[in-house]
């Protein structure tokens, strides 16, 4: 009996407790999505289509098989609300909040997921950031609902806004990209409008860049320091979306369906946009299937990097792109160590770096191949674009989504669900409990490039 427990224990390690309390909160928004009262139809969404749209939910990614204006009843888009929050924050930040409610002390095991959840260095003072991380994200939603809300009541009834500003507050805090506007239309109504675009923009930007850096940003008045990890992040973020803008905008400048037609102030705002939304939210003020090649394979880049370490975002994260790049640029140098911000990076995070390029790599390309079988007769860059969007959580789209196959909408619902959790946390999952190696193999050289 006591040999049981302790193989149930080493089986429930964070990693698989993660993968099994995100499969679990899925497959519950599914349930809730069939039913009748979800849809204006009265049928309720079939499963796959329920599986999917909780899938996007959940894991804040914003993909869309159907219209979720038109498609759902306030009780279908409250799910999906919620499912949005959830996902976002992590199922184990809420778990703790009710834990703080019912007055339970935080054990050991839930202080270990925790920090496997926000993916944190340390286990210590993990729990004063959840309940940072819980005041953070209140008072972020209800600041961006409020104006929203203000916003909207121009063109709506006061309740409707309000409604519209609090879904798309939330929704875009957690980098998730659903939207009320209709017809995937996304935020294109509002392309030259600077208090939406601007608004959505700094709620994508501060969900993204994670609560660490946030927590940091907060104490900086008291320790009038950043660790390497915020700098990092800070300036990775800045010149990918400072440069993406810029590249954007000369993209489409000329472009007759995007920028052209647009006032000088509307081209800034829509380039600017267009190049925070891919870190990883979703929605957008420009039609993503009339936008230029160059723009389309700048914005997968842009997906494929994402957000930064404990946000809400997907992608392979701005600190493995800065490690990636500082990794190279030592070696260009003939130095042997690689340093950010006058700090060694230590050999480990250079292999996780690595690890973790290397299987998002792996895995979109392998889900474009299989997407190219399924959907064949389709164009590969909207395939190849589908598939990054879906690893990265993103959830733009040239229009592939809504017409995907069965076994299409099944391989971009695994495609998203591998994204939020992270490629290393899927892997430990399936692997056996990693064991230290008895003894090391002699050394063997090989040439590269």
């Amino acid at each position: 009996m006591l040999i049981n427990l302790k193989k149930a224990k080493e089986f429930l390690d964070p990693p698989k407790i993660l993968v099994m309390g995100f499969a679990a909160l899925i497959l519950i928004g599914s349930y809730l999505l069939t039913l009748p009262i979800s849809t204006e139809d009265g049928n309720g969404l079939s499963f796959l289509n329920a599986l999917f749209t909780s899938t996007s939910a959940t894991c804040v990614t914003g993909l869309v098989v159907v219209d979720t204006e038109t498609t759902f009843t306030k009780f279908g888009e409250l799910v999906i609300l919620s499912l949005i929050q959830v996902g976002g924050l992590g199922f184990m930040t809420f778990a703790t909040f009710f834990f703080f409610l019912l007055g339970k002390k935080i054990s050991l095991k839930s202080r270990l997921l925790l920090q496997e959840s926000l993916n944190n260095l340390s286990m210590a003072g993990v729990v004063r950031l959840v309940k940072r991380i819980l005041i953070f994200t209140a008072v972020i939603e209800i600041l961006g609902a409020v104006i929203l809300s203000i916003r909207f009541s121009f063109d709506m009834p006061i309740g409707k806004a309000i409604y519209y500003g609090v879904f798309h507050s939330i929704s875009n805090f957690n980098n998730a990209g659903f939207d009320l506007m209709g017809e995937f239309r996304s935020l294109t109504p509002y392309a030259e409008d600077p208090i939406v675009t601007l608004t959505v923009a700094a709620l994508i930007t501060l969900g993204g860049i994670g609560f660490i850096v946030m927590n940091e940003l907060y104490e900086y008045h008291d320790t009038h320091r950043l660790s390497v990890h915020t700098k990092v992040v800070l300036l990775t973020s800045l010149i990918l979306t400072i440069g993406g803008a810029i590249l954007i905008f000369i993209f489409e400048y000329g472009n007759v369906k995007t920028l052209q037609p647009l006032s000088y102030a509307g081209k800034v705002l829509s380039s600017l946009f267009q190049s925070v939304t891919p870190r990883t939210a979703g929605a957008n003020t420009l039609n993503i299937p009339d936008l230029t090649q160059p723009t389309l394979l700048l914005i997968i880049f842009l997906m494929f990097v994402g957000a930064s370490p404990g946000s809400t975002g997907g992608g392979i994260k701005t600190t493995t792109l800065a490690t990636l790049i500082g990794t190279a640029w030592t070696q260009i140098k003939g130095k042997e160590d690689v340093v950010l911000f006058r700090r060694r990076i230590v050999i480990e995070t250079i292999f996780k770096a690595l690890t973790v390029t290397i299987i998002g790599l792996f895995l979109v390309l392998t889900i474009t191949m299989l997407l190219t079988i399924t959907e064949s007769g389709r164009d590969f860059l909207m395939i190849l674009f589908e598939a990054t969007s879906a690893f990265a959580t993103v959830g733009l789209s040239m229009g592939l989504t809504p017409e995907l196959s069965p076994i299409g909408r099944i391989l971009i619902i695994f495609t998203m669900f591998a994204g939020r959790l992270g490629p290393l946390t899927i892997a430990f999952a399936i692997a056996m409990r990693r064991k230290p190696d008895p003894f090391r193999q002699p050394k063997g050289k090989i040439m590269i490039g």
